[in-house]
Order: C-alpha cells, then structure tokens, then sequence
C-alpha cells in the first residue's frame, strides 16, 4: 500500500478483503469436514485450487467458486452496513438476518447456534429457550460460542480502517443477536481488528496479529459486561499459540498440523478463529496461501479460510489473487463483490477521514 492512504487505494483493500474471505470460503467449501491427510491423499497433495464441492460435503454444489453461508451472511452485513450508513442496530441487522434465513439459497448451512436461533426470531418467538440446559435459564456452555460471528465480520473490520474499538463494538452489533458471548465477541473481535489493522498503509502481518489480539482483549471485556458469560478458553491465549505453532514451523504442512494439534479446527471460536490468525501468520499474509493453509488444515475449513482471506485480502490487496479465482468468484456468485466494496469505502474513507 502507499505511503498515505487515500480514497482509491482503500477501496482496492476493502475490494481484496471481501475477495479474500470469499476466495477462502470458496475454496475450503470442497474439504469441509474432512481432515488433513485424507485431503492430500484425494489431491496428491495440499489443495490449492478451486473445485466443485464434491458430494460428502456440506456445500456440494456443481459450481466451483460458490461461497457458502460464511460469505453469504458477510455479504448481508456488508448490505445491511451499506443500508444503515455505517451505523449498524439491532432492528436492521435482525431484519436482515430473518430475511436471509428464509430466502437465502444458503439458509441450509446454518450453524447449529444461528439455525435454531434465527428460525425463533422469524416465527416471531422469544429465543430465551433456544440452548436452555432442562428447566432452567442456563445456556447449554457451546451455545453461542460457535464460529458465526467471527465468519461474517470482516464487513464491521473494514469500515473502520486502524481504528480496533470502532471494528469491535460494530463487530458486538453484529454478533449479539446469535452469538452474545464473551467467548463469540472475542473472536469475532479479534477478526474484524484484524481487517481494519490490514487497511493502514503501514500495515504487515505482525501489526494485523497484533490487532486480532487487541481486538480479542476487548470483545472479551465487552462480552463479559454486556453479554453471557460462558465457560471456554481464551480466545486470546489461543490466538497466540497458534500464532506460536506458525511461527516455530518448519514447513507450511507443519504449521497446518500443528495448528490443528495445538488450537483445533472445528465450529467451535476457541479452535477456528485462532487457527485463521495461526494460518495468516503461516502463508506471510498472502490471500491465496491464507485460502490454501484453511482449505487443507481439515474441519471447518471454508470458515478458517474465509477469515483468514479476509484479513490477508484486505492486507494484500485483489491484485494479490491471480484472476482467474477473481473471475471464478465473481462468475459462481450473484453478489457485485466490487459494488459492495465502493459502499463500505464511502463509510470507511469517512470513518478514516473524521478519526
């Protein structure tokens, strides 16, 4: 990026954020579920393109290039954001997401807290049930604290360049209707700093790492005041052992496997958002090895992915995925990722500009 930041050159970044989440989303939707050496027995190595998810996956499509609900719910943010000028509630992103759940083609792949969740919000029901462990008013202890909000965020990241506790109280607006946890707040903080860090001119991996955990800190803190407190990891602590395992890792194979060791790679925010962060740190921040590194590590890997993507996207820049995935993307999706971009600009460049 150049040296001073102006209004073109944060539109491309805002563009390669959205991208990279949705390279890495459309990637790892042909391994999800699977595990690490499985996946390069069927490949002959790390997958590093992008295929049609086959038949034993979540997302089996016969498009290869499609994004599944991660992006699918990132867009809808992304429009509700466009829609809100920048000032996300709680009225609107409800709306958005009852509408999405009921008419989005993705709306099957719901994650087991938004499913049952946003299916109560639209049959007009209270959701103090959902998750309830018997008769008592106590949360089951996974209950909001799945991956969801950290999935969608970047959107709240990027309209927010530099500025962490601007990207993590509108990353808490997004995430309080399903995921109002410390636990869920701390990881999808943790991303969403990561994306607005990635904008500045002066931005490298290490000062994207350092925001995610920045952005950690204060989600939890945010979490623990004005949500549920659940019981769990640290995002933060796990953040930083995979960031560890990428680092002392002598190869990209290594860092995958010890990540997935050491963090895990499942639905669950302790495992997946601090294996996006490890990931990004592994690939040197590159978008396309950010895709590559969470397609391959196994589990939920188009979420790992997209996550990672969308802080190396936004990082890096479109021009750092080769066009032919950019044509890929572009033809296998109806969203206009590029306008979508031009609208989080107009608020971001304000956000920037008025900081």
């Amino acid at each position: 990026m150049a040296n001073e930041l102006n209004q073109e050159i944060l539109g491309q970044h805002i563009f390669g954020g959205l991208l990279g989440a949705a390279l890495g989303d459309a990637m790892g939707a042909a391994t999800e579920q699977h595990q690490i050496d499985e996946i390069i027995e069927e490949y002959g190595g790390l997958l590093d393109k992008i295929i049609a998810p086959p038949i034993d996956t979540f997302s089996h499509s016969d498009t290869a290039g499609l994004v599944t609900d991660d992006c699918s719910q990132m867009f809808a943010l992304t429009q509700t954001l466009i829609d809100t000028d920048g000032h996300l509630n709680d009225s609107a992103w409800i709306e958005t997401l009852i509408h999405w759940s009921i008419h989005s083609p993705m709306r099957h792949q719901q994650g087991p807290t938004t499913g049952p969740l946003l299916a109560a919000l639209a049959a007009g029901e209270t959701t103090d049930h959902i998750g309830v462990v018997g008769n008592s008013t106590r949360k089951l202890a996974s209950m909001g604290t799945t991956n969801g909000a950290s999935m969608r965020v970047a959107p709240a990241g990027l309209i927010h360049p530099g500025d962490i506790e601007g990207a993590v109280n509108t990353a808490w607006i997004s995430a309080r209707p399903t995921h109002n946890t410390q636990i869920a707040i701390s990881g999808a903080g943790a991303i969403a700093a990561g994306c607005a860090a990635a904008l500045l001119p002066s931005a490298d991996v290490f000062s994207v790492v350092e925001a995610t955990l920045a952005g950690a800190r204060l989600g939890e803190k945010i979490g623990r005041e004005h949500g549920r407190t659940a019981p769990g990891p640290s995002v933060v602590r796990r953040i930083e052992l995979a960031v560890e395992e990428a680092i002392r890792a002598s190869s990209f194979e290594e860092a995958l496997r010890n990540i997935e060791a050491t963090v895990g790679n499942s639905v669950m925010m302790v495992e997946s958002t601090p294996a996006a962060v490890g990931i990004f740190v592994a690939a040197k921040g590159e978008p396309v090895g950010c895709a590559v590194g969470g397609t391959n590590i196994g589990n939920d890997t188009d979420t790992i992915a997209a996550m990672a993507g969308s802080m190396a996207g936004a990082l890096k820049g479109p021009n750092a995925i080769p066009q032919d995935m950019r044509d890929m993307i572009s033809s296998a999706n109806d969203e206009d990722i590029a306008g979508l971009a031009a609208g989080l600009t107009q608020i971001a460049w304000r956000n920037f500009q008025s900081a």
